[in-house]
């Protein structure tokens, strides 16, 4: 058996490659011009073919482990997934209006309305250095997100100051808040394993997925896509891998060092990704925007080390 520290390089080097071209292909495909004007608008079946690979990475694992018969009834899934789905749905239709960098840091956010909900619904109690934590991560993204007041005034004319971008990435966190709390709820109420929890949320994720996919008739839109652009599908496919691969190394983490060994690889590699994004899409950022992204990884950094070990 290799050592624990081979396996800890190998969970943070799977993570960080996984992930950090999962990032630049994600990027690729939906903010690239094709041909004279054309842009990928396909979000359902994008994200219909990542739910796929996890399903039959997380199915091919639970049978080489050979993993006794999940009890958790279908019906908590078939609500997990959908939520889970609304989520990656509104985060990736969020790219179509915010830059890269801004998706991912929104993201990044994601123990603010997990918190808020734990507050207000489960009457869960925190101890208050962890809302100075979250108030980080808070006044970084809004650091990040400032306009000033020029750009403001074209914002408030075109329709607002929070644009479709920034509001699909809230009811992206809002999603997350929903699917974490149904995920505690089956974890806590049944005896589950983590691949069990990964193909059963992917699996139902691919049923609501594929109703929508032929109920819109988007189906047609991306094979006539394709057929112009077949390369696409080459970037789809490792899209869904890479996605896979990398939701397998996180919970081989999560299984033999801990979810906060998990959260400090999973927010380096957002640091990373969004540098790569920077450099490689050359996506400007100012340094006001470098200061928000600062305090938002400062945040989440103390939160992970200090605020869990606080948690009540």
């Amino acid at each position: 058996m290799p050592s624990s520290s081979v396996k800890l390089f190998a969970c943070f080097l799977g993570i960080f490659v996984a992930y950090l071209l999962f990032g630049i292909v994600q990027e690729s495909i939906v903010k690239k011009k094709y041909g004279e004007n054309d842009k990928f608008t396909y979000i359902l079946s994008l994200v219909f073919f990542q739910c796929i690979f996890n399903a039959i990475v997380s199915k091919v694992i639970l049978v080489v482990r050979n993993t006794p018969r999940d009890t958790t009834p279908s019906t908590m899934y078939a609500f997990a997934s959908f939520t889970y789905l609304f989520a990656m749905l509104a985060s990736n239709y969020a790219l179509e209006f915010v830059s890269y960098p801004m998706q991912v840091l929104g993201k990044s956010v994601k123990p603010v309305p997990v918190m808020l909900l734990g507050v207000l619904i489960a009457r869960r109690r925190y101890p208050l250095i962890k809302y100075f934590y979250v108030l980080l991560i808070v006044a970084g993204v809004v650091l990040f997100m400032y306009k000033k007041p020029k750009e403001t005034t074209k914002m408030v004319e075109s329709g607002g100051i929070i644009g479709i971008g920034e509001f699909l990435l809230m009811v992206s966190l809002a999603f997350d808040g929903l699917t974490g709390g149904i995920q505690d709820r089956i974890r806590n109420s049944h005896r589950v394993q983590a691949y069990h929890m990964m193909y059963s949320m992917n699996i139902w994720s691919c049923l609501w997925a594929s109703i929508g996919v032929i109920a819109t008739g988007e189906i047609y839109g991306l094979f006539n896509f394709i057929t112009l652009y077949p390369h696409v599908l080459g970037q789809m496919f490792l899209l869904g891998l890479t996605g896979a691969i990398g939701q397998n190394f996180i919970f081989l983490t999560i299984e033999w060092f801990g979810p906060l060994t998990c959260s400090i690889f999973t927010t380096t590699r957002k640091f990373f990704t969004i540098l790569c994004s920077v450099i490689i899409f050359g996506n400007p950022i100012t340094n006001q925007q470098i200061f928000g992204t600062a305090l938002v990884f400062c945040g989440l950094f103390l939160e992970q080390f200090f605020g869990r070990a606080n948690h009540r």
